[in-house]
C-alpha cells in the first residue's frame, strides 16, 4: 500500500477527542509491549502489579490500562471474546502505531509492536492437565479472518492447513482454516521449561466450533475426534481458544510480534474443568509480566 495513500473517514474512524474508534485509545498512550486479555475484568488484575499507572481507559469490552512494571513501560488492553475482536483491536493498535491521525497516511518510519495474548484454554490431549501453561507456537484459526487479506499466504503454513484439512475432511460449507506460527522471539522469551509448546486451534465460537453439543446437533459430531488424532511432523493439536491465530496472523501481516500463552482450565477428552482457575492465571499473568 502506498504511503501516500489518504486513508478516508469511513475507512479508519477517528473519534471526535483524536482517539482509534473502538478502543478509545490516543497516539500517544499506546505502548510497543502490550498484554492482550480477553475479560475486560482481567486488565486491573494485571494492572495491580504496575509499580506507575498513567491511563486507564474503558470503551465498550475494550479496557485498557498503561503503566510501569518494574522499569518497564507497557500496557494492558482487553479484546473480548472471539477473534472479530481481536482484529478490531489489532488494527487500531496497528493505527495509533503507524498511521498519522492528523494526515491519515501511513508514517514513514514503521513502529513495531510486542503483543502477548494471555489467556484460557482447553487441553486436547491427555497429558496436558487443569493449570498446564500452553504457548500456541501454531495457531489453526477456524474463523476465515484473515483469508479476507490479500497477503495471508505469505504468513500462513500452507502445508500444515493442505494436511489438516485432508486429516479431518474439513466441510467446504465452513471458512478456510489459516494456520500462523507465533513470533519465535517473542516465545523465545516468554517460553520456557515451565510452558508446553503447542498446535493451537482458535475456533470461531465456543459451543458447537469446539464441538460443544447443548440442544442443537454438530454437523460434524467426529470433528474433534479428528482433530486429536491429526499429527504434524509428529505433534498433535494441544489446545483449543477462540483468538490465537487471527492474533498472530495480523500481527505478521502488518509486521509486529505476537504471541499467545493460556492456562488450561478444561481437559477435553477427560471431560474435566476448573471454574476457581483465578490463581493460575495470576500466576501465568506475573511469569508473563517478569519476562516481557
Amino acid at each position: 500500500m502506498s504511503n501516500s495513500r489518504i486513508i478516508p473517514p469511513s475507512e479508519l474512524i477517528i473519534n471526535e477527542d483524536g482517539s482509534a474508534f473502538h478502543i478509545h485509545l490516543l497516539p500517544d498512550q499506546l505502548r510497543d509491549n502490550i498484554i492482550l486479555v480477553g475479560d475486560p475484568g482481567r486488565v486491573d488484575m494485571v494492572a495491580s502489579y504496575f509499580d506507575e499507572i498513567d491511563y486507564d481507559v474503558c470503551s465498550r469490552e475494550f479496557h485498557a490500562i498503561g503503566g510501569v512494571y518494574k522499569g518497564k513501560k507497557l500496557m494492558c488492553i482487553s479484546h473480548g471474546i472471539g477473534p472479530d475482536n481481536i482484529e478490531i483491536v489489532i488494527t487500531e493498535l496497528d493505527a495509533l502505531a503507524n498511521i498519522d491521525f492528523n494526515t491519515r497516511k501511513v508514517k514513514p518510519e514503521h513502529r513495531t509492536l510486542n503483543m502477548v495474548r494471555v489467556g484460557t484454554s482447553g487441553s486436547l490431549q491427555y497429558d496436558l492437565k487443569i493449570g498446564d501453561f500452553v504457548i500456541a507456537e501454531k495457531g489453526t484459526g477456524f474463523d476465515g479472518i484473515l483469508n479476507f487479506y490479500a497477503a495471508r499466504d505469505k504468513v500462513c503454513d500452507l502445508e500444515f492447513e493442505k494436511e489438516f484439512c485432508k486429516h479431518v475432511s474439513w466441510d467446504p460449507t465452513w471458512a478456510a482454516p489459516y494456520t500462523v506460527d507465533a513470533d519465535a522471539e517473542l516465545v523465545a522469551r516468554i517460553g520456557r521449561d515451565d510452558m508446553v509448546r503447542g498446535y493451537t486451534i482458535a475456533a470461531v465460537g465456543f459451543y458447537a466450533p469446539q464441538g460443544r453439543m447443548v440442544r442443537l446437533e454438530l454437523k460434524d459430531p467426529e470433528l474433534n475426534a479428528k482433530i486429536e488424532s491429526f499429527r504434524y511432523n509428529g505433534r498433535p493439536i494441544t489446545n483449543f481458544e477462540m483468538e490465537s491465530a487471527c492474533l498472530q496472523g495480523m500481527a505478521k501481516l502488518l509486521g509486529h510480534k505476537a504471541m499467545t500463552v493460556c492456562c488450561i482450565i478444561a481437559q477435553r477428552r477427560a471431560e474435566d474443568a476448573n471454574t476457581d482457575y483465578k490463581p493460575s492465571v495470576k500466576r501465568l499473568v506475573e511469569t508473563v509480566l517478569d519476562r516481557f
